[in-house]
């Protein structure tokens, strides 16, 4: 029977294909549809979607609101972070916008044991500063002046750090459908306040609806896999897991917006798997150890 490790490994390949797709259907749609109402729109399926599954297992029952403050910390992290990769995915390349979102494993490897109480082992710190520095070889920073659209994605990775941080702690004491929830209530609000600022939304046409449709399944499917990823081990070994998108969304890019692939980005994406594959084996010997 796999380990925890293993089975957190098989939810992040979850979450990796979950978050590619909603990556591709969010730069079609951000063409014609504002990142906020997108948000709206995603966060609407999604909580039909919960209701549904919550009604149909029962497992809606017992919701508790003492971690409240939790659940909208967390929420306003992640809408924040999501609304600025939105942003990002439209306006920059897909692969550069997803490096610069893979720095927010090295601020939880950095603040997990601050917030979490989880150890800062030597190793972890090592092979998030590899991973760290594939991301480095990929973007070049230096080498070319900062656009409007990776700012955005350095600054999302601040967002999606904080809301793994939260969940984290959320996932000691509440059930994955229970945050998610949450996450898709809170969101919603969140969503339509920031869409009516200017006295209108944009509604969607008939041809966009697949589109939409995917980015609802996806971005809730995604959370799910990442957040049961995160009940099995530590937040600081399940976020690097994330870097293996990078080559995928590299080569999606390549094929559908003949987006270069470049050495400087195989270098990379090299040294992230490295990262990754270390962190892998790391915890799952230590699961063995502790059994």
């Amino acid at each position: 029977m796999p380990g925890p490790a293993v089975k957190a490994a098989l939810y992040m390949i979850g979450a990796i294909a979950s978050f590619s797709a909603m990556a591709i259907a969010g730069r079609e749609l951000g063409k014609t549809i504002p990142t906020f109402e997108i948000m709206m729109y995603r966060s609407i399926i999604g909580l039909l979607i919960i209701v549904v599954i919550g009604l149909y297992y029962k497992s809606l029952n017992g919701i508790k609101f003492t971690n409240l403050s939790f659940h909208l910390g967390r929420n306003i992290a992640h809408f924040t972070g999501q609304n600025l990769w939105f942003f990002a995915i439209t306006v920059a390349p897909l692969a550069q916008v997803i490096a610069l979102e893979f720095t927010f494993p090295l601020w939880v490897i950095l603040l997990s044991p601050i917030f979490l109480g989880e150890t800062l082992s030597k190793l972890r710190l090592i092979t998030g500063i590899v991973g760290f520095s594939g991301v480095l070889i990929i973007t070049a920073p230096w080498s070319k002046d900062l656009s409007f659209g990776i700012v955005a994605a350095g600054l999302s990775a601040i967002g999606f750090a904080g809301s793994v941080l939260f969940t984290k702690h959320l996932t000691k004491s509440e059930s994955t459908i229970h945050i998610l929830l949450f996450m898709t209530v809170i969101q919603t609000v969140f969503g339509f306040i920031c869409s009516v600022y200017d006295g209108k939304i944009t509604v969607f046409s008939l041809s966009e609806i697949p589109l939409v449709a995917v980015i609802g399944i996806s971005g809730l499917l995604a959370h799910y896999c990442l957040t049961t990823a995160l009940t099995l081990i530590p937040a600081a070994v399940v976020s690097p897991l994330e870097f293996v998108r990078l080559p995928i969304i590299a080569l999606l890019g390549f094929l559908l917006y003949n987006e270069p692939i470049e050495l400087t980005l195989i270098i990379g994406a090299l040294l992230i798997f490295i990262s990754n594959y270390t962190n892998i084996i790391s915890e799952a010997r230590s699961s063995e150890l502790d059994r």
